[in-house]
């Protein structure tokens, strides 16, 4: 028997105010878009903002269904359409909030693990890794220098 130890590392900021302008303006979109969330049933919204290398944002916010599983969290619905709408371009980096409708969230929400998975596979098909900024509708704000930090142990096309 072995054992293995995986460690990751974030960057930890107290506030948007303190990210790059770059990056708070990534933010802030995605704090308007996740006010355009369809969200009738969990009353949480997410909104989501990539930064491609081309210079295009996109925007996604999640979508609910009463058929539960149909619905799309942001982060997918945001990478899905950079992937058919920019098919060549990378992602740089993208910045993530949520938000309850009934109550304040305040801790940094990061991408569930459909959305990690989701994520790797353009983190690995581009071949550079996605910056992750992640927050919840106020407070401190967590960076990922890479997916890998979220989802270490990833699933890919080697597997198959």
């Amino acid at each position: 028997m072995k054992e293995i130890n995986i460690t990751t590392s974030f960057t930890i900021f107290d506030s948007i105010s303190e990210l790059s302008e770059e990056v708070q303006d990534l933010m802030n979109q995605a704090i308007e878009i996740r006010k355009k969330a369809y969200a009738p049933y969990s009353k949480f919204r997410v909104g989501a903002a990539l930064l491609l290398d081309n210079g295009k944002i996109v925007l996604g916010s999640n979508q609910e269904n009463a058929a539960y599983p149909s619905g799309l969290c942001a982060e997918r619905t945001a990478i899905f359409y950079a992937g058919s709408a920019y098919p060549e371009a990378k992602i740089l980096r993208m910045a993530i909030t949520a938000a309850s409708d009934t109550n304040q969230t305040t801790a940094p929400i990061p991408p569930c693990g459909s959305c990690r998975q989701s994520i790797a596979e353009y983190e690995i098909k581009q071949e550079t890794p996605i910056e992750i900024y992640f927050m919840g509708e106020i407070g401190e704000v967590y960076k990922s220098s890479s997916l890998k930090n979220l989802l270490p142990l990833m699933f890919d096309k080697k597997f198959l």
